[in-house]
């Protein structure tokens, strides 16, 4: 069965509305593309001015040509876009790409434009990329087609590309032309009226001639959908993407410590590791990483060998793989021995191998053939630095023909030379991936590597937990009847007890005796805090008393927390008594909503230090066993919790249950907005695993 998108992507004829005349405008280079590429259908210029385009029969208008016409590209004057739909509707065209500009990015008028276009393509049932856009690509042999105005002509392969950008498309094509990168297909989505972005990632799901998908995103339409799309492809082709716009604008303002760390990016961030995509900084990584992953199979494991002529090099490429969990790997004694017994005297046998610099390709040749038989190597890294007496072209021959051989992945980093040298031009034709710099290799490698992880990797599930909704409930229903949105203290460690998140046994006392009957009742110790849920940071004020051991000790804190808040001239509401926890470490348990993203739940390192260590990981909402497990993996600070210096364990499994519940909860009240439990105590026992303070704040 045919996709809708076939029309746009695999036409058998196309008919370019707007086709010029004037050498240089987007009009005849569209035109141009088409017929120098050598499509592979028939074309229609359509042009009410000229008779003849291109030595092509040019029509006044598309309802004049007698064929059938499976796609339009438009490029007419925004006033005239929405009649050349209608003919295009009349027509019985299924498939559209509009480049016109002039639609929501301008503005009120432009926004109300571009409501009306996107109504008529629904009335005739068309899908249409753009508007305001580069066009579209696909190389297939079947098809061949460039209905872009750009002036590169593209090469074929294996990368799908969507592009937000249309200043950009241009510039993607050449550079992808000088690495000798090929697409299967490329789009240049423009303000995605229909075609989105995810609708994209479904055809190329699909598409055999994609195995790779590269993306430039501006912004997310539909991110859970990306995220369940994307979880899907990604077990079989990897996703790399470019996401601009790391910049305060996207953030809203946060009143809890969560919403505080959560702002700017996170989102993305988490969206994409879940999704199992991988996110780059620069268009430049996206097209290192494009070049790894096109040109060389994943490695296995993250074991890496290096051979180069240089020692400096070798050691720039050794830090950067350590800061990005790759291992320079120990090579077998075997392997050893033998670059001993054949190498000179001066080379360095140990990872990184240093050859030396009057190395000959034949010591290349040698010095590799052996370290990739070493079963301790998962990948190898060769880097030449051009000195005055070796042969570039020769090193370059002598490391293909060794390549030959070997299934392992290899990437080089050939350095002092020309970037389209001899050499360099020859490994990329064999599709040994070659960078100027041995940091890139490295950032490459790490992603493949990061892949690799991802598909091996289990599915996580989300499991579901009931807890007391009718008193979760009640509590919100009071905080909201009295024109509040803040749950604190005793009532919000109250809502999460009824989701059997472990909390802190506690009472509230009014007088001194009080408060040491009730800390009697639980047992000292005892802390003490300021009971006043308009007071929310009680550390900041001196509101909270530590390791109260007796009568004594806790008749005197109530006296002391009372004199404070009276100082303050505030109301005196009496004080909490609960139970400390000593042994344990802090953690932080939160929740933050995402303009965009929705519900972001998060784990870190906890007490007074969270927003000055910010040792924190983000998940989006809902979570996964596997999500739970890898948000507290993902910390610094994860040696304390597994036994650090003689301390104890903690309750690893305890804690990923507290996360999974307070997603549950998460899931049954939308109405919360953010959440904070700070300090959330976890131990070696499920017993001694505690809530200690939380927050919640609820939307109106």
């Amino acid at each position: 069965m045919a996709h809708s998108l076939d029309s746009i992507f695999k036409p058998k004829s196309i008919a370019v509305i707007g086709a010029s005349t004037q050498k240089g405008s987007i009009g005849w280079q569209l035109l141009h593309n088409l017929i120098e590429y050598e499509f592979n259908g028939k074309i229609f210029p359509v042009n009410p001015k000229v008779s003849v385009l291109h030595s092509m029969k040019c029509y006044p208008s598309v309802l004049d040509i007698p064929d059938e016409v499976d796609c339009a590209i438009l490029v007419v004057p925004k006033e005239l876009v929405l009649n050349v739909v209608d003919q295009c509707g009349e027509k019985g065209i299924k498939g559209m790409v509009i480049v016109t500009a002039g639609f929501k990015e301008t503005g009120p008028k432009g926004v109300e434009l571009e409501k009306k276009l996107g109504e008529k393509l629904v009335q005739y049932g068309m899908r249409m990329v753009g508007p305001n856009c580069f066009g579209v690509i696909n190389t297939d042999s079947e098809v061949r087609m460039n209905a872009t105005f750009g002036k590169t002509q593209p090469l074929p392969g294996k990368i799908g590309f969507m592009s937000q950008s249309g200043a950009l498309g241009e510039a993607i094509l050449y550079y992808a032309e000088q690495l000798k990168i090929g697409f299967s297909m490329f789009a240049s989505v423009g303000n995605k009226t229909n075609v989105s972005g995810n609708d994209l990632l479904e055809y190329w799901r699909e598409d055999k001639n994609t195995e790779i998908i590269l993306l430039y995103l501006e912004n997310f339409g539909n991110p859970r959908k990306f995220n369940k799309i994307a979880r899907e492809i990604t077990k079989k082709k990897p996703i790399i993407a470019v996401k601009s716009g790391r910049t305060v604008a996207g953030a809203k303002a946060a009143k809890s410590h969560t919403g505080v760390l959560a702002g700017l990016d996170i989102g993305v961030d988490a969206l994409m590791e879940q999704a199992g995509a991988l996110r780059v900084s620069s268009m430049e990584e996206l097209f290192d990483l494009s070049m790894g992953f096109s040109m060389q199979p994943v490695p296995k494991g993250n074991r890496v060998a290096v051979v180069t002529n240089a020692g400096g090099p070798g050691i720039l490429f050794t830090d950067a793989a350590s800061n990005l969990d790759l291992e320079i790997t120990q090579l077998s004694d075997e392997t050893k021995k033998f670059l001993r017994k054949n190498l000179r005297e001066e080379a360095a046998i140990d990872n990184p191998v240093d050859l030396i610099a009057s190395a000959t390709p034949q010591e290349y040749s040698l010095a590799l053939d052996k370290i990739f038989q070493d079963e301790n190597v998962d990948s190898v890294v060769v880097i030449f630095v051009q000195p005055i007496i070796s042969d570039e072209l020769a090193t370059a021959k002598a490391i293909i023909e060794i390549k030959k051989k070997y299934s392992k992945p290899m990437l080089s980093c050939f350095m002092g030379v020309a970037p389209r040298s001899e050499g360099v031009k020859l490994l990329m034709e064999n599709n040994i991936p070659t960078y100027i710099f041995p940091e890139s290799i490295a950032k490459t490698l790490s992603a493949m590597v990061k892949y690799r992880s991802w598909i091996e990797k289990p599915e996580g599930k989300i499991i579901s937990f009931t807890g007391d909704k009718e008193k979760v409930q009640k509590i919100i229903n009071d905080t909201l009847q009295k024109d509040k949105i803040q749950i604190t203290g005793e009532q919000a460690l109250d809502v999460f007890e009824a989701y059997s998140i472990p909390t802190a046994p506690y009472e509230i006392a009014k007088t001194p005796e009080e408060a040491v009957s009730v800390a009697q009742r639980i047992g000292y110790p005892v802390v003490l805090k300021i009971h006043n849920p308009e007071i929310l940071h009680k550390t900041e004020l001196g509101g909270v008393l530590l390791d109260l051991r007796d009568e004594k000790e806790a008749q005197k804190g109530f006296l002391n927390l009372k004199k404070k808040i009276e100082k303050k001239n505030l109301p005196f509401c009496g004080v909490v008594v609960q139970k400390m926890i000593k042994e344990g470490v802090e953690t932080v348990l939160g929740m933050s909503t995402d303009p965009i993203f929705g519900p972001l739940i998060m784990f870190g390192l906890g007490g007074i230090n969270v927003e000055i260590l910010k040792d924190v990981s983000f998940k989006v909402h809902p979570l996964t066993d596997q999500d739970a497990e890898e948000m507290i993996k993902a910390l610094k600070a994860y040696p304390l919790l597994t036994g650090f210096r003689g301390s104890k364990p903690v309750d690893i499994q305890e804690l990923q249950t507290c996360l999974l519940k307070l997603s549950q909860l998460v899931t049954d009240f939308p109405v919360i907005d953010q959440i904070d439990i700070n300090p959330f105590i976890v131990s070696d026992t499920k017993e001694n695993t505690k809530a200690v303070d939380a927050r919640i704040i609820l939307r109106k």
